[in-house]
């Protein structure tokens, strides 16, 4: 008797439709940004004007410098979730230091760069020597540094000839040179975009061409194998983590520069688009991973939805939306259809 055996495997999809899929995954969030950019072009005027473009790469420059730093700690296979407080305490570390200390701008630098780096070292201890989890841990930093810049300040925000608790007026302001960092231009290009661009050429070198980001990257894949091949997996978080501090005071300078005081509530909002810039990057050039450019492109998207729907007068509650939206839909590209390709 003849047994006739079926195969149960599914058949094969056309090399037509894997070649299609292929494409959209790699290049499917950039044709999105570049769709966009020329819908808004073509029918915003205004929206094509070189001020404009500069404004909004000037505008995403601090959730993106935010961003760098949530990629460098997900290379690791965490999540920084107290950038925007980091942030927000810079602006406050600056504000004290020039207007109520009456200290130079360059002491006000170093002092927000020292702040952002002792946060990213409590998240270390926090996260490698007490074993607490990366979200949980920065999580708990961000009530932290939230509550703790209040009291810095006596939960006021600090501007230039203010009154003091003890009736005195405050002594300082921001330095001419200080606010150049935001509202400063070197060949008509905002400083701001050049510390953008450049913070981003470092960090991009830094994970992708030097042994100390393919170790980051390893311990983010697997850090026991990291770890049984002699890497000191917890040292390597802890860089992660310092780093990400660093960069999120450089955004703080960049915010402290942009509003001229001290203002108690800046950072709040940074941390949500600074993670959805970082995850949006995870779906550019279908790498799945997350890299530098493409949280620098991810950060660039939500500059150029933001700007075209402010020009084209739509409620502010409506960016969040189409924002909310974008991020959904690179977390398709990353995660949806890829899962699909290797099945």
């Amino acid at each position: 008797m003849t047994t006739i055996t079926r195969s149960t495997e599914s058949p094969a999809r056309p090399a037509n439709a894997v070649r299609v899929q292929d494409a959209v995954i790699k290049y499917g969030f950039i044709f999105v940004t570049v769709a966009l950019f020329a819908y808004f072009a073509l029918t915003e005027g205004s929206f094509r004007e070189s001020a404009t473009l500069l404004d909004t790469l000037r505008y995403v420059s601090v959730a993106a410098i935010l961003g760098l730093g949530v990629t460098l700690t997900m290379a690791v296979g965490g999540m920084d979730m107290s950038v925007g407080a980091v942030a927000g305490l810079g602006v406050s570390v600056a504000a004290q230091t020039m207007v109520i200390q009456n200290q130079v701008g360059t002491v006000a630098i170093l002092a927000v760069l020292a702040a952002g780096a002792l946060a990213g070292l409590l998240n270390a201890l926090l996260i490698v020597v007490l074993k607490i989890p990366d979200m949980l841990a920065t999580l708990g930093t961000m009530f932290v540094i939230q509550g703790g810049k209040l009291i810095l300040v006596d939960g006021q925000s600090i501007t230039p000839g203010m009154t003091e608790s003890d009736g005195t007026t405050a002594p300082g302001r921001f330095t001419a040179g200080f606010l150049r960092i935001d509202r400063g231009t070197v060949l008509g290009i905002p400083v701001s975009v050049l510390i953008f661009g450049g913070l981003t050429v470092a960090a991009w070198v830094f994970l992708a061409r030097t042994r100390w980001g393919r170790v980051l990257y390893a311990i983010g894949a697997n850090p026991e194998a990291a770890r049984l091949a002699g890497i000191r997996v917890g040292g390597y978080r802890a860089l992660a983590y310092v780093l990400s501090g660093v960069l999120a005071s450089v955004g703080g300078l960049i915010l402290a520069s942009r509003i001229g005081q001290g203002d108690v509530s800046a950072g709040t909002s940074q941390l949500l688009e600074a993670v959805a810039v970082a995850l949006v990057g995870t779906s550019v050039l279908g790498r799945g991973r997350p890299n530098v450019w493409g949280t620098a492109l991810g950060a660039v998207l939500i500059g150029i939805i933001t700007t075209g729907l402010t020009i084209k007068g739509l409620p502010y509650y409506t960016q969040d939306v189409v924002e909310g939206a974008v991020l959904i839909l690179a977390l398709v590209f990353s995660f949806t259809l890829s899962k699909r390709r290797t099945a």
